[in-house]
C-alpha cells in the first residue's frame, strides 16, 4: 500500500515566499552555473587527452591484440569520468541524473570481465563525450569567463582608474565612441559596460552552464533516461490493464452478488406472495375470515419485500449517496449495522462520484462481513482527505482470520479497489481482530 505519511486532512494557504528568496536561488545558482562551467574547461582538457591518447594506443595496437585490453580500460576509465560529470551536472540541471546499467560479462571469466566494456554501447558513448565534450566546455568557458570579467571590470572601475597612465597619444574608450575623453568620461562608459554584463550576467551563464550540461546529459544519461520512460510506460499500461481486469471482476462478481440475493430473497417471497394471493382468492367464497388472515400475511410479505429491494437498491446506487455525500451514507450504513460503529468521517466537500461510490461500498462490504463473521463487540469507521488521495479504514476487534485472498469474501472488494485505481490492505491476524484499509486517489 503507498505510503500516506505526512499528509494532512486540511488545505491551508501557501505562505508567500520572502521577497530575497528568489534573489538569494538566483545568486546560488549563478553560482553554481559559473563553477561548473569553470571547472569543466581544465576537467574537460585532462579527460579529452585521456580518451584520445587511450583510444589511439587501442586501436593502433589492436593488431597485435595488445590493444584490446587498453581499449576496454580507456573504456573503464572514461564510465568513471563519465559517472563524475553526472554528478556535477545534477545541480546545474536542478534535478537527479538518471545511472544507466553498464553491461557486464556473466561468463568467460576474467577475461570476459576486462573485455566486458567493448560491448557495452554506453561505455562508447561515456568516450564520445569525452571526446567531444572539450567543444561546450571550451565555448561556454570563453563566454562565461567574459562575462563575469567585463562586469568585474566595468564595475570596479572607478576604483582603480587613477593608476592606469593616460597618455595623450592614446586612444581611450571614450575617444572611439566620439565622446570627451576625460576621468568622468571614462568612468562612465566603464560603469555602463559593467553594468550591462553584470545585468545580463545571469542569464548568459545559466545558458552557458545548459549548453555543456545538456550535451553531457544526452550522452551519458539520454539512453538510460529513454529505458526508464519505457519502463514507466510499461507500468502505466499493465496498471491500466490490471484495472479495467479488476473492474470486469467485480462488475462480474456484483452482479452475481445481486442475482444470488434477488433469488434468495424477494423472488421467493413474491413466489409466496402469489401462492397466498391465490389461496386468498379460493377462500373468499367458503372462509372468509380465513381469507382475510391469508390476506393480512400477504401483505406483511408484501412489506418485507420491498425492505429487501431497498436494501438492494442501495447497494447498487444508495439515494442518499448520490444527494447528500459520503458521511450521511455511512452515517445511515453505521446506524444500519448490528454491531456499534465508532464512525470518524468528517464532513468533507463533493468527491468524484466514483471515489464515493468506492468508499461506501468499502465500508458496506466490510461492515456487512464484521456482522457476519466476525463476532466483533465493537467496529470502528474512519474516512480521511489526504493530500493525495482519501484513506478509508474500518478495523474491529473480531476473530480476524480475514483474506483478499481468491475465493474469500473480500476479492471481490478488492477489484472493485483496484478498478478505481486505489489499493486494500488487510491486517488480519487469527484472533487480533481486523484493520481493513483502502487509499483512493482523488
Amino acid at each position: 500500500m503507498p505510503s500516506v505519511e505526512g499528509m494532512t486532512t486540511t488545505y491551508a494557504p501557501v505562505p508567500a515566499a520572502p521577497a530575497g528568496v528568489p534573489a538569494r536561488r538566483h545568486l546560488r545558482q549563478l553560482g553554481i552555473d559559473t563553477q561548473y562551467v569553470l571547472f569543466g574547461f581544465p576537467i574537460g582538457l585532462v579527460t579529452v587527452v585521456l580518451c584520445l591518447t587511450g583510444f589511439a594506443l587501442g586501436v593502433g595496437m589492436v593488431i597485435i591484440w595488445v590493444g584490446l585490453p587498453l581499449l576496454a580500460g580507456t573504456l573503464a576509465m572514461s564510465r568513471g569520468l563519465a559517472h563524475l560529470e553526472r554528478l556535477r551536472i545534477g545541480p546545474v540541471l536542478r534535478r537527479r541524473i538518471a545511472h544507466p546499467r553498464y553491461r557486464t560479462a556473466r561468463s568467460g571469466g576474467w577475461v570476459g570481465r576486462l573485455l566486458s566494456p567493448l560491448a557495452d554501447a554506453q561505455s562508447w558513448l561515456d568516450l564520445v563525450h569525452g571526446v567531444f565534450r572539450f567543444i561546450p566546455s571550451t565555448i561556454a568557458f570563453g563566454v562565461v569567463l567574459t562575462w563575469w570579467a567585463a562586469a568585474l571590470i566595468g564595475l570596479s572601475y572607478p576604483a582603480w582608474d587613477w593608476v592606469v597612465p593616460h597618455p595623450p597619444e592614446n586612444l581611450e574608450l571614450p575617444e572611439l565612441l566620439g565622446l570627451p575623453d576625460s576621468a568622468v568620461t571614462r568612468i562612465a562608459v566603464n560603469l555602463i559596460i559593467g553594468a550591462f554584463f553584470a545585468l545580463t550576467l545571469f542569464p548568459v551563464v545559466r545558458g552557458a552552464a545548459l549548453l555543456e550540461a545538456q550535451f553531457a546529459r544526452g550522452l551519458l544519461s539520454g539512453v538510460a533516461e529513454l529505458r526508464r520512460q519505457v519502463a514507466d510506460a510499461n507500468a502505466a499500461r499493465d496498471t491500466a490493464q490490471e484495472q479495467r481486469a479488476a473492474a470486469v471482476s467485480a462488475e462480474a462478481t456484483a452482479l452475481r452478488k445481486l442475482e444470488r440475493d434477488i433469488h434468495d430473497g424477494p423472488q421467493q417471497r413474491l413466489v409466496r406472495l402469489a401462492m397466498d394471493l391465490g389461496r386468498a382468492e379460493q377462500q373468499f367464497g367458503t372462509d372468509p375470515e380465513a381469507a382475510r388472515a391469508t390476506v393480512a400475511e400477504a401483505l406483511h410479505q408484501t412489506r418485507e419485500t420491498l425492505d429487501e429491494l431497498r436494501a438492494l437498491s442501495r447497494g447498487i446506487a444508495p439515494p442518499i449517496l448520490v444527494d447528500r455525500g459520503l458521511q450521511a451514507a455511512l452515517t445511515a450504513l453505521a446506524g444500519r449495522c448490528t454491531v456499534p460503529v465508532d464512525l470518524d468521517a468528517p464532513a468533507l466537500d463533493r468527491l468524484a462520484p466514483e471515489v464515493e461510490s468506492t468508499a461506501y461500498f468499502v465500508v458496506a462490504e466490510a461492515l456487512t462481513n464484521v456482522a457476519k463473521h466476525s463476532h466483533a463487540s465493537e467496529v470502528q469507521v474512519s474516512v480521511q482527505r489526504l493530500a493525495t488521495g482519501l484513506l478509508v479504514t474500518v478495523a474491529d476487534d473480531g476473530v480476524g482470520g480475514a483474506s483478499l485472498a481468491k475465493g474469500h469474501g473480500l476479492a471481490g472488494l478488492d477489484d472493485r479497489v483496484k478498478a478505481a485505481g486505489g489499493v486494500l490492505s488487510v491486517e488480519s491476524p487469527d484472533g487480533a481482530g481486523t484493520r481493513l484499509t483502502a487509499a483512493l486517489p482523488l
